[in-house]
Parts: structure tokens; C-alpha cells; sequence
């Protein structure tokens, strides 16, 4: 059957094709056999894997050929293209091979574009000039196919036209349209043009993704980025993210935002027999394979990126059983576990990736990190274990500095321990919850200052009825006294002190003075307080990675550890302070450093930090190593009079004695959290009782789903 026949067949059958694309399902990555690289790339794309045939391309040993290469990917694909052959079969299979290579073929140069554009190129050591050249080839394929499908299908695009329309539904998986990604797949929909819609599609997601501020951020190197979120990291990853975070609320969105992630577990889940028999005994066994199964997207789309640094970039953190946090065998054992199961999913997968190229980089070693539950002092000899075979850590339920700069010794101490065996060391992280700390201190002081104006209120009842609906808080009326003051009160309906109902409440009250009094009292506090995370983070940054101080900390590591400068060195590269839970733009903005940082972000709180670069006023530029700023030293001295500020500042003594040791001295002061008084910090509460319930909640939601599968 002639290739026109072929479609005029298509056309009689009204098939759908929108629908085609979109359900469409990779073969099996295994048993290729490719004899070159463009064999390789075209292989990958026609099995269903143009993402991954894309980043085959994203390799060092790569540049001098990268555009040949692009060439000869273009040239095979275009044969598949235009080939009027047809396998034997039924019309409507033969018709559903055609359109799903086609869709591949499409998808996978979009992919390449992107690619080209981002900055993966940047990191990876390919030239600017080789990519610019390969970026117009992929334009010119586009353009060509998306002409021969118009005089195929009478002017329309129908093929072409689904994989657009399955990019731009995939960008509004994230947070389900609240997400940045969202955000800008309704701004380039518009600007597409259908009747040429990949080449236009690639054109204005290029440019869109040039413009962001994010991109600008990693193109200067302001700082590293990283993802506070289970999903869209391939978008990220052309703006600079380098990193991205889970837990277990993470890990529950990624499946509501994604549902085929089901059909995935499901297939995990058979491998398990015993859990079909009895899916309550083996709860946190599947609350794990549902996790890992939603991780491993997220550690593929990063892999080419880790493979190049040697896993200084594109890691991803994977938060350990909250139930387990304060044990060291059952949170090392844990690890361990995962860490076994990543390796066995990458001798598949970089089999695929890395195909054809040197194999004197290790492959099949996880670009993974394990996020250690810093609210339990077992978290010292969890970092320093776990950093010391070279796995590497993400300290979290961090809030402070005692607990921050403890950690951050105890990493650098495991990492300095495996470098003497010459294990290569991952990219570890310290945490700095900041955003979490500020809502803390907000809860304490509101509450304080509520009950300070119900004692001076002539009906309190009725002012906390009228605050609690001012707020949105349902059922209130149902509630004690103290359990009104506790839900007013907390991040989740007051987030901030200048909310206009909270203002009036207390302004009638007098306790704080005149109407105007009480106002401005509110806001300079609000103020404070929204500079507490960031002070915090300064600290520790200033104390381990400011040019006065790492040094130091090299000559102790070189000291201590007998290590050369080069070791020292690299052990203190590779780890970053890692802000993360933010509340506004300037929790960004304040937090860029060149060396050190990567700041972690929530996919709504990422837009409105674009939405801020877009500001008339806005000068990226002047946060050039803002970590390093000189703030109002009146500021800290106000927060200091908060007790739960002041143990987040300060530090212990033990903790100033060890930083004599490595010569870094300043008048810390001594009232900081100690070691055993983690666990019971208000942020640490808060927070640990949020993910154990979010893991619960989790379990029993994968525990229900096995238990569904073992009736069919």
C-alpha cells in the first residue's frame, strides 16, 4: 500500500490520532543493538523514548561531532519519516506503526531542540557554536515533516499537532496549573502556530525558557536550582536545576498529578506475590516500591547531567521513612535498601544512555542522596555514615544553626573519610527549612499577641468567633477556647501578621495602642520575622563556605583527616547549603550564592519569583552572592528577644568550641538548640508530625491500591 493510500485509509477509519499519541506506550528499553550513535538516538526514539534519546546525545565525548552527529540522527529519521513502505498487517496497524513513529520522530527533535537551547549544554562542556548548528538542523526537519504532513492530510497537522498538545498537557500536570511550568505552557499555547505546530512550539518554549530568571540565574552562575517537587523536572532542567527534593507529600501529589504512575506501580506490585496475600503485614515495603516508582522519572531525566559531573549535579533527594528518622539502623538500613534497588534500575537504563561512549565512568551508581530527618540526633552518625561510602545526604527538619552547623561536620567528616579510600564523594546538602522556622515564630508571637488583646477584649468569645470567620476557619464554633487560638494562629489560615482581619481583631482590643500603633506594630514584626530564615541561613553559610572561612575548614579537613588540598578541596565543593520552604520571592532572592548554594523551590512559589523578575524595579544582578549582604543589624537584635529565634541563632557551646578548632571564631552567643533538645523544637514538631501523617496517609493509600489489585 502506497504511503498516500495509507492515509486516505486513515482518514475513512476516523481514527483518533490526538488520542493515540497521548495513550501510547514505550516497548521494552532493553535489547537494542545500534552500531552508531545516530543508530542509537533513532532506535531509543522509535521504542517510545524520545526523551531519552535525546539525552543520549548530552555527553562530553560528543563535542567535535555533535553536529555531523545531529545530521546523520535527522537523516535516519527523515527515511522513517518519508519511507512509503508499510510492514504487512491490518491498514489500521499499519496506520498506528506510521503515526506513532512519526509522533516519535517529532518528539524526539523537540526534545533535542530544548536540549540545545537549555542549559544542559553549559554543564555537560558542549560548544555554544556545535549546539547553535544543531539547534537550525532540528528546525529545518521540523519544518520539512510538518510540510509533508500538510500536503498528506490536506493541510492539516494532525500528527505534529498532538505532540504539542501532549507537551503543553504534560507542563500542566504541575500542581495541576499552579505551577510555573503551567504558568508558561499558557503563555507559549498562544504563540504557537498550528500550521507549522513543533518547529513554532520549539521556537517559542526556547525563547520562553531564555527569558525566564531562572535560566538567567544559572547562565551567570548566581547559584544552583534545585526542585521542590516530584514533577516537571525536564522543563527545569533546561532552565539550570540541577537538583530536585521528595517526601512523602511529594511523592503523593507526584501520583495525583500523574495518574499513569499507578499502572506503573501495579506492575511493581505484581513482582510481590506475599504483598497480594496480605498488603497490611508489608505496608512500609509497598509505601517504598510506590515511592521509588515515582522517583526513578526523576532520577533518569537528571542522569546525564550526574554522569558528567561525577555527581556534583543532577542529584535527587530521597526523604527516608519519617517512622524510622530517629534510629540510625533502621534509617542506614533503609538506605541501603533503596540505594541497592537505583542501582539495579540504572544498569538498564544507562545501559541505554550512555551506549557507545568511555566506560571509565562508573555507571549504574545512583545520582541519589538520602534525606536525613536532622530533628533526631541519631541524624550525626546517619550523615557521617552514610556520606563516608560515598551515597551522600540531604540534612532536613532543619531550622537552626547548632543543628545545621553540626551536621554540616559530620558530613564533611564522612565524605573526608571516604575520599581517604579514594571513594568518589556525591554532591551532598544541608537544608535550611527558613521559610518553616519564619511560620514557626509567626504561630508563637500571634499567639501571644491574640491572648495578650483577648485579656484586654470586653467580649472575648465573640472576637475570636468573628477573627476565626475573618480567616475562613470553618466550624470554629465547635472548638475550645484554646483550640480557636491554635488554628487562628497557625500558617495555615494566618500567613501573615498584616492580614487585614488580624489587624482589626487585635486594633480593637487596645493592647497594643491606637489603631495606627497596633498596624505599624504588626508589620515591622512580620517584617522581622520574615528575615529570620534568611539570617539564619547567612550564618551558617558565612561560618562554613564565606571566603574568610572555607579555607579554614580545609586546612582542618587536611589536618584532622590527613587529607591533600586537592581532597579537601573536593570535599568541601560538594556541599551546599540548600534553602528551601519559601514563602516569598526574596527568600530566592536573599539566598543566591555562586559557590555553595542551591536553592530549592516549590513549583507556585518558582512563578512568583518570576513573577517578580518581571517587575519594572527588578535588577538580577544586584543579588549577585546575596547570602552576603549586610542586613539592619537592628533586625536580628529584635528577633533575638523571641526565645525560638534565639535558639536558631545562636549556638552551643560544644559547637563554638568546635569551630575554634578550625579557626572560625565571632561572638555567636551560647543560647542555641542543643543536640538533645532537637526533637522537641516547634518547627521540628511541626514538621515531623506533617510528614509522618503525609507517609501514613501514603501507606495506607498504596496499601488500599494492592489490595485492589489482588481482587482482579
Amino acid at each position: 500500500m502506497s504511503r498516500r493510500a495509507l492515509w486516505v485509509v486513515v482518514r475513512e477509519m476516523a481514527t483518533d490520532i490526538e488520542k493515540m499519541v497521548l495513550d501510547s506506550h514505550p516497548e521494552e528499553l532493553g535489547g537494542l543493538s545500534s552500531l552508531d550513535h545516530a543508530e542509537h538516538v533513532e532506535n531509543l526514539a522509535l521504542k517510545g523514548y524520545p526523551q531519552t534519546a535525546a539525552d543520549h546525545l548530552l555527553n562530553a565525548e560528543m563535542t567535535g561531532h555533535l553536529a555531523e552527529t545531529v545530521g546523520n540522527v535527522i537523516r535516519r529519521l527523515n527515511l522513517k519519516f518519508t519511507d512509503s513502505h508499510t510492514d504487512s498487517g491490518e491498514p489500521e496497524d499499519q496506520y498506528t506503526s506510521k503515526v506513532l513513529s512519526r509522533a516519535r520522530a517529532y518528539e524526539t527533535l523537540i526534545e533535542l531542540g530544548l536540549n540545545l537551547t537549555g542549559i544542559e549544554p553549559k554543564i555537560i562542556g558542549l560548544s555554544r557554536a556545535e549546539c547553535d548548528d544543531s539547534y537550525d538542523y532540528v528546525q529545518e526537519a521540523l519544518k520539512s515533516w510538518e510540510a509533508q504532513e500538510a500536503d498528506e492530510f490536506s493541510g492539516e497537522h494532525p500528527i505534529s499537532s498532538a505532540v504539542v498538545k501532549k507537551l503543553l498537557a504534560d507542563m500542566r500536570k504541575i500542581m495541576k496549573g499552579a505551577g510555573m511550568m503551567a504558568k508558561i505552557a499558557d503563555e507559549i499555547e498562544p504563540k504557537v502556530d498550528w500550521s507549522s505546530p513543533c518547529s513554532s512550539y520549539l521556537e517559542e518554549a526556547s525563547k520562553a525558557f531564555r527569558d525566564n530568571v531562572y535560566y538567567k540565574i544559572s547562565q551567570r552562575g548566581l547559584c544552583k536550582l534545585g526542585n521542590d517537587y516530584a514533577m516537571g523536572l525536564r522543563w527545569l532542567r533546561h532552565l539550570g536545576y540541577v537538583q530536585v527534593s521528595t517526601n512523602p507529600v511529594l511523592a503523593a501529589k507526584a501520583y495525583d498529578d500523574e495518574p499513569s504512575l499507578w499502572d506503573d506501580f501495579k506492575e511493581k506490585v505484581k513482582e510481590h506475590p506475599n504483598w497480594l496475600k496480605d498488603p497490611e503485614q508489608f505496608g512500609d515495603d509497598i509505601a517504598m516500591e510506590a515511592t521509588m516508582t515515582a522517583l526513578w522519572p526523576n532520577l533518569a531525566v537528571f542522569r546525564p547531567l550526574a554522569l558528567a559531573s561525577g555527581l556534583h549535579h543532577g542529584v535527587v533527594s530521597y526523604q527516608l521513612n519519617p517512622n524510622v528518622a530517629h534510629s540510625y539502623d533502621g534509617s542506614v538500613a533503609d538506605a541501603m535498601r533503596i540505594y541497592h534497588a537505583a542501582t539495579e534500575f540504572f544498569r538498564t537504563y544507562d545501559e541505554a544512555l550512555a551506549w557507545g561512549y568511555s566506560n571509565t565512568v562508573e555507571r549504574s551508581r545512583p545520582n541519589i542522596v538520602f534525606k536525613v530527618a536532622g530533628g533526631y540526633p541519631a541524624a550525626l552518625d546517619i550523615t557521617e555514615k552514610l556520606d563516608s561510602l560515598g551515597i551522600g545526604t540531604n540534612n532536613t527538619v532543619t531550622y537552626t544553626v547548632s543543628q545545621e552547623a553540626s551536621l554540616i561536620i559530620r558530613a564533611i567528616s564522612g565524605m573526608a573519610k571516604a575520599v581517604k579510600m579514594g571513594i568518589p564523594v556525591t554532591q551532598a546538602y544541608e537544608t535550611n527549612m527558613g521559610g518553616r522556622l519564619e511560620s514557626h515564630l509567626r504561630d508563637v508571637e500571634a499567639e501571644r499577641i491574640l491572648r495578650d488583646a483577648l485579656a484586654k477584649a470586653k467580649d472575648p468569645d465573640k472576637l475570636l468567633e468573628e477573627l476565626a470567620g475573618g480567616l475562613g476557619i470553618e466550624a470554629a464554633s465547635n472548638m475550645s477556647r484554646e483550640e480557636k487560638i491554635s488554628s487562628i494562629c497557625s500558617y495555615k489560615y494566618l500567613k501573615s501578621l498584616k492580614n487585614p482581619a488580624f489587624v482589626q481583631a487585635i486594633s480593637q482590643t487596645g493592647a497594643f495602642g491606637s489603631p495606627e500603633e497596633t498596624e505599624k506594630y504588626l508589620s515591622d514584626l512580620e517584617s522581622d520575622i520574615g528575615f529570620s530564615g534568611t539570617l539564619v541561613c547567612q550564618r551558617v553559610y558565612w561560618i562554613f563556605f564565606s571566603d574568610e572561612n572555607k579555607p579554614k575548614w580545609k586546612r582542618w579537613l587536611q589536618k584532622k583527616f590527613e587529607l591533600t588540598d586537592e581532597q579537601a578541596a573536593d570535599v568541601m565543593d560538594k556541599i551546599d547549603m540548600l534553602p528551601a520552604s519559601k514563602r516569598k520571592p526574596n527568600d530566592t532572592y536573599l539566598t543566591l550564592a555562586s559557590k555553595n548554594m542551591t536553592n530549592t523551590e516549590f513549583p507556585n512559589h518558582q512563578y512568583n519569583v518570576l513573577l517578580r523578575s518581571r517587575e519594572k524595579d527588578f535588577d538580577l544582578l544586584a543579588y549577585r552572592d546575596a547570602i552576603t549582604m549586610d542586613h539592619d543589624p537592628e533586625i536580628a537584635r529584635r528577633l533575638l528577644r523571641l526565645e525560638d529565634f534565639k535558639r536558631a541563632y545562636e549556638l552551643t557551646p560544644e559547637l563554638v568550641d568546635q569551630l575554634k578548632e578550625a579557626g572560625v571564631e565571632a561572638d555567636f552567643g551560647t543560647g542555641g538548640l542543643k543536640v538533645e533538645d532537637w526533637p522537641n523544637f516547634g518547627s521540628v514538631v511541626k514538621t515531623t508530625t506533617e510528614f509522618k501523617n503525609a507517609y501514613e496517609d501514603f501507606k495506607k493509600r498504596t496499601v488500599e491500591f494492592v489490595k485492589r489489585v489482588s481482587k482482579e
